[in-house]
Formats: C-alpha cells, structure tokens, sequence
C-alpha cells in the first residue's frame, strides 16, 4: 500500500481472540456489549496487581517495553514516600505513521483498555486518570466511554477524577514527558531534560505512565488469572499481542496474535509477498531484517532482539523485492528528523544531518560518506531530551546491517537499480489541489498562501521556522524569527503549513490572504 493509514484497519485474530474479543459482534464494543464479551474485572490490592503483572511477564506495548510490575512498585513506593497520591496516564497518542493497535483499541474496545487502568488506579490509590489521544475516531469514542462510566474531571466528590488530553498528531507527542506536559497544560513536548514519571509526573505526583495495550493486557489478564492467561503464547512471554502490518500488502490490518507466532504466518495472513525484499520490525524506531532473517523467526521480544530486530511499537511492514529498501529508510529518515521538538542539539541538528549523510551515500558518495552516516548516528544517540534521537539513530543504523549489497551498490554506484515504491506509510501532505475561501486553487503556484503571524506571548526562540521556511523566515542575532508581513506565495502553501504544525511552542500561525 501507500499513503496514510486509516485510523481503524481490519482486524484478524489468530487463535482465541483476548484483546478483541467481542469484535465479531459490534464494531464498537460499548460498556454493556465489553462486560457479555469480558465480565466483570476483578479488585485487586496494590501488591497482587504488581504480582500478577510480574508473573505473566507484562512489558510495555508502546516501543520501550519496561516491565509493568516495576513501575507499578516504583509509582507505590513513591506515592508512601511523597505522602502524594498517584495518577494514572493512559497514553493513546500513537503519533507514528506505521501504528493503529492503540487507536483501534479505544475505537473499538475503550472500555477493556479504562478496565486495565482503573484496576491500576484503584489499586494505588489514584485519584486522577488521564487518557491522550491524537485522533478525531479516539476521542470521540474515548469520551462516550468515559460518559458512559460516569467518569469526569468535574464531579468533585468521587475519588477519582477522569478526563481526556488531545494532543497534536505527532510523532513526539507520545513520548511519556511531552504527554504528562500536555496533561498538566503544558504544550505537547518534551520538558529538554529527562524526567522520571513514576517518581514526578502528572503535577508533581507519581504517575503510572503506559499505552493502550498495556492498560488492556493487564485487564484481561487480571480476568484470566496467572496461570490461564499463560495458556497461551510463548512460555517466558506469554499471552497475545497486537501488530499493525502495512506496506507491502493489499491493505493494512491489526492482527491479534499468541506471542512465538512466526513472523512469516503473520506475514502470509495479511497477503504479503512471500518474497519481500525486508521487512521493517517494531515500526521507525525499529530495525530492518533482511527477506531470510525475517522468514526464520519469530514475534518474541527476545527472539527479534537476538536477530537484530526490535519488537517495538508492534508495527510490521514488508517492503516489497522491486523496491529499494534503503530508499525507503531515506524517506522515513527525512520524515523522523523533521518530527523533531526543536529542544535539543542531538534532535534539531544531528537527526537532519543523519538524514543528509544518508542521502549523500545513496546517491554515491563514497565510504566518506557512509562515515558520516555512522558518526551523525553515534553523535545523537543518548544525548537527547527524549528517546526520539535514539529510535532515529537505530532505525537507519539497521538499514546499513540489513542491505549492505545494496548499500555498496548505492555508495559505489550511486544505485541499486532499483526505484524507491514508496510503501512505507507516512502522514499524508498538504493538499495541494485544496480550495480557499476564494475559489482559487491553492495548488496555484500564483496564488497567495497568506501571511505567517507569531504570537510573541509563546515564540520561544526555537528557530525551527526559519529552518523549513528560509525564504521567508530569517533568525534575527537573539534567535527570534523575522517575518515579512507580506503573503507567501502558493507554492510556499505546503512548506508553511509545515512550518505551523512543526513549531515546538505552537507560537506560528498561517493568516488568509
């Protein structure tokens, strides 16, 4: 495929569905249809709920997979110790373009994923919970779930209080800071420095801070019970989990999965080609397998781990054999270092510079090149306010490992032979064939884009306008951008708009004509 995901592909289940029990009945499973597909959950004190999430091996589904029990017993044992009582955050962003098992989760099952985070909050004693999100589809679903709970940040006099957070649909915004930032009223960014949520998150207090599958896993499981939950799975990473596989298939899907499934039935249920020229693993903070690597394992953490790959955010993408693998890294390269918050050296000018060293060597430059690419990867990674630079650095660094024919072909020869098909799916541009509100085409090189405006009250100096915009942003010598008060011209329309979405403080703003 190309282009953009939808917000909620088909789903497949292989095996006895857990997660998406109950989806053969209704599209969305409101809060009587989830408790006939599930029952009731159970109550369960701090201790047995950190006990249960330890015994069947729960990690984070959202890419860094941190044990739960872990953070549940760091989040209590700060909680005792600050005399302040936690909160919960569900995160529900999923700002990468690769990713929907979240946003279909609380399209589809919100009630299952708000089960697994009130068991939490209950058990430590919280008294707010926050649910992020980033789409119109889980917002609105997330709400009427919430609605129908009896949940909100009004009612003074329950224990807990339950609201939602929408946040801007990006890449950055799921990181765990930026979204705590965005909770407590912040802008939707990392806060420059690293920041421990269990020991000070949401205003202060320590926050339980995982996505959507986590909270949902830990509902089911706390259903099932230790023991049943692990029927089923790999034995040191039992139960099921959820993968969004794009590219090279027909159409994108959500397929739930027993963990130790091999990759290559996953693969073959979704109608991908048997013989891909690699396959993409854990999304664009992942890492690339070659077509044999990829064929001879299978979903375990530990098993992609141990071949070079990464489980991650649980996104599978195939790219297919008449494809260049490495050109579909660039374009990915480009689109992560544009993601950037603008808050860090590492982030701002060393995941461009990566993606130019990159694109240096596909297009022939050498082993000095290739160099570059290396050393711009090592001179970001662990240096960043978030993990973002991290991710960056290790998803092209795989690409080098996974292809190196290509990549001698491409650094030697300046090509592989092959084009670059574009499959790999990315936030979709600008239209630029869009009307205004004056009839003229705004594809129209000739037509005016209308006038950037700053509100000074949030500039915060970042510069990051004038590094999409040079033509019509320039720094002045404190770092402030200078703005001509005159209209852009249409063929600027697309590159100031991502101008406003990119800037970090929110502070840019594109005026009519």
């Amino acid at each position: 495929m190309t282009g953009p995901l939808p917000d909620v592909p088909p789903v497949y289940a292989l095996g006895l569905p857990r997660l998406t029990a109950g989806f053969d009945q209704a599209e969305r499973l409101d809060r009587r249809t989830h408790l006939l597909a599930h029952g009731s959950p159970p109550t369960l004190p701090g201790h047995r709920l950190a006990e249960l999430a330890d015994a069947i091996a729960l990690r984070g589904r959202g890419g860094a997979g941190f044990p739960l029990a872990r953070k549940l017993e760091a989040v209590a044992h700060h909680a005792r110790r600050s005399g302040v009582r936690p909160a919960v955050v569900v995160n529900g962003c999923e700002g990468e373009p690769a990713c929907r098992k979240d946003t279909v989760l609380l399209c589809r099952a919100p009630h299952l994923v708000l089960d697994g985070a009130l068991l939490a909050a209950d058990a430590l004693g919280a008294r707010t919970l926050v649910v992020g999100v980033t789409k119109d589809t889980a917002e609105t679903s997330v709400r009427d779930a919430l609605a129908e709970r009896g949940l909100s940040d009004r009612r003074r006099g329950r224990s807990l209080r339950a609201r939602l957070v929408r946040v801007p649909e990006r890449l950055v915004s799921g990181e765990a800071s930026a979204l705590i930032r965005a909770a407590g009223g912040g802008p939707a960014l990392p806060p420059g420095r690293r920041v421990r949520a269990a020991e000070s998150g949401l205003g202060g207090a320590p926050t339980l801070f995982s996505n959507a599958e986590t909270f949902a896993q830990l509902a089911v499981a706390a259903r099932l019970g230790a023991h049943r939950y692990a029927s089923t799975g790999a034995p040191h990473e039992p139960g099921t989990l959820l993968l969004t596989v794009s590219g090279a298939v027909p159409s994108p899907a959500v397929v739930e999965a027993p963990s130790g499934v091999p990759l290559p039935y996953v693969l073959q249920v979704c109608a991908a080609d048997p013989a891909p020229g690699g396959v993409l693993v854990g999304g664009y903070h992942g890492a690339w397998l070659d077509a044999p690597t990829a064929y001879g394992t299978v979903v375990t953490r530990e098993a992609l781990a141990a071949c070079g790959g990464a489980l991650g955010a649980g996104a599978v993408l195939p790219v297919p054999a008449g494809s260049c693998p490495l050109g579909e890294t660039l374009r990915v390269a480009h689109w992560l270092a544009a993601e950037s918050s603008g808050q860090c050296g590492p982030c701002r000018l060393g995941l461009p510079a990566l993606a130019s060293a990159l694109a240096a060597t596909l297009s022939g430059g050498g082993q000095e090149t290739l160099e570059a690419v290396r050393h711009a990867a090592q001179a970001v990674r662990g240096r960043g306010a978030c993990k973002h630079p991290d991710g960056a650095a290790r998803f092209v660094l795989s690409a080098l490992d996974a292809f190196p024919d290509d990549l001698a072909a491409h650094a030697l020869a300046g090509g592989c032979g092959r084009e670059t098909a574009g499959v790999l799916p990315l936030p979709a541009p600008e239209a630029a064939d869009a009307v205004d509100g004056t009839g003229t085409g705004a594809g129209n090189p000739t037509a005016a884009a209308g006038r950037l405006a700053v509100d000074w009250t949030l500039c915060e100096g970042h510069g990051l306008c004038a590094k999409l915009l040079p033509e019509a942003v320039r720094l002045d010598p404190d770092g402030y951008p200078v703005i001509s008060d005159t209209a852009l011209p249409g063929r600027l329309r697309g590159r100031a708009q991502r101008a406003v979405r990119r800037c970090p403080a929110l502070a840019l703003r594109l005026e009519k004509p």
